[in-house]
């Protein structure tokens, strides 16, 4: 297959001369805390692992979000094949930490290798992965390459490509042709996605526009006898839930629940910060707004005078979203794009959201016209979302609409089941 005049430069590169800057630069990362010391060699292509016996599928997923929504995928083909394994490959300490709790049997997670030749090709050679599936679009010229010399299949599956993306690379077209065209079959996210993809030289004949994978993801779990004591703590308080949070978000959802208040002054916020590590940033300004407030990490439960609970934990997102009949999904009142509605959809959630949700636009654009979602402008009208959905009725009625449209997601993940065992088969079948 043909490769650029860019991507040779940057092969040749990788080949040879980054070594040095790729030890340099997880030097930095580490300090930064964004490596694990204990597991830094697998940064450099020296798995902790052995390979198990029999077929191996590599996910390799850049982070959080990418790898949850593959967890039922990876579910549903170990249920398939009992003589299968996987390895799910992220970037992301946070990540490492949450695929720690959630893989199930015969799955396992090893860190990325850092894309030079050398850490690439002992990750190869030590999996020797039978099939190769990519989440979303992350693209790495060097992993792509050495996967694709050893005959490897190499599949896309819940691809999505942001305009951003498809802007930086639209100045590397050929380097971008030549990878993209390395892979067998995509199944794309949404037809914005397919023509930025198209634009750059994957061939239209060897995808799909399935939707996104999200959609046929198992709910989030949690602890039924925690979530059980949690409701009876509290009581049949009416509650709403501010989920995935960002900086600015937190200052939005007080201000609109001080005005909520006013109509139901036993109504708790739950605040969940995307980033726990966040949390001493926002108890500081509960605090100075005059809330009383439990905070989550001091092990406390909401009591009867609160009127904020800090939920600065991870991994609990589950059990929030089935205590609230009302969640405000954050990351989209500022320009972040927004996070993944269909996890309180799949819970029984109600969805209010900000206007900046380009990362799930065809999402929200399907729940906004069965109406299961509610875009809101400011503190104002967030505060009437709220009051207006604690009728029972009206926020069930939403959170059913929401639930019918995840509900039809279920088709993707058979078909992204099927795409893989298919190519898996075939690999299966080649003469070595």
């Amino acid at each position: 297959m043909g490769v650029s005049p860019a991507l040779a430069l940057y092969l040749a590169w990788s080949g040879r001369g980054v070594a040095p800057f790729a030890e340099r630069k997880l030097r930095e990362r580490l300090e930064e805390g964004k490596e694990d010391r204990e597991r830094l060699n697998e940064r450099r292509g020296e798995p902790r692992l052995l390979r198990p016996e029999g077929s191996l599928i590599w996910f390799h997923a850049a982070s959080v979000g990418e790898s949850l929504a593959i967890l039922e995928l990876i579910r549903r083909l170990l249920e398939d094949r009992d003589d299968l394994s996987v390895l799910v490959t992220t970037g992301t300490v946070t990540s490492a930490g949450v695929m720690a709790g959630r893989l199930p049997e015969r799955a396992m997670h090893q860190y990325i290798p850092l894309d030079a030749r050398r850490f690439v090709t002992g990750f190869l050679d030590h999996w020797r992965p039978d099939v190769a599936v990519w989440t979303e679009s992350e693209l790495w010229p060097t992993l792509i390459c050495e996967t694709h010399a050893r005959g490897i299949p190499m599949l896309m599956i819940n691809a999505r490509m942001s305009k951003t993306s498809h802007d930086k690379w639209r100045f590397l077209r050929g380097m971008a042709k030549s990878l993209l065209r390395r892979f067998d079959h995509a199944l794309v996210q949404d037809d914005l996605s397919e023509m930025y993809l198209r634009r750059l030289g994957l061939p239209h004949w060897r995808m799909e526009v399935t939707g996104t994978l999200k959609e046929g993801a198992a709910a989030l779990p949690c602890d039924e006898d925690e979530r059980s004591a949690t409701a009876a703590h509290l009581g049949g308080r009416p509650v709403w839930l501010a989920a995935s949070t960002h900086a600015g978000e937190e200052r939005m959802v007080l201000d609109a629940h001080r005005i909520a208040v006013r109509a139901n002054p036993r109504l708790l916020l739950i605040i969940v910060p995307r980033h726990p590590e966040r949390g001493d940033e926002i108890a500081q300004m509960i605090q100075a707004d005059g809330w009383r407030f439990n905070r989550r990490t001091a092990d406390e439960l909401p009591d009867d005078e609160a009127n904020v609970y800090l939920a600065d934990t991870m991994g609990e997102l589950g059990l929030w979203y089935r205590i609230s009949p009302i969640s405000f999904v954050g990351g989209s009142m500022e320009p972040i794009g927004g996070h993944n509605p269909f996890e309180p959809a799949a819970l029984g959630s109600a969805i209010l959201h900000g206007p900046y949700v380009t990362n799930f636009v065809d999402i929200y654009q399907r729940l906004t016209e069965a109406k299961a979602a509610w875009l809101i402008s400011g503190p104002d009208k967030l505060a009437i979302a709220v009051n207006d959905l604690l009728n029972p009725d009206r926020a069930a009625s939403m959170a059913h609409a929401a639930w019918e449209v995840v509900s039809a997601g279920s088709e993707i993940t058979d078909r992204a089941v099927d795409l893989v065992l298919e190519h898996l088969d075939k690999r299966k079948e080649r003469p070595d």
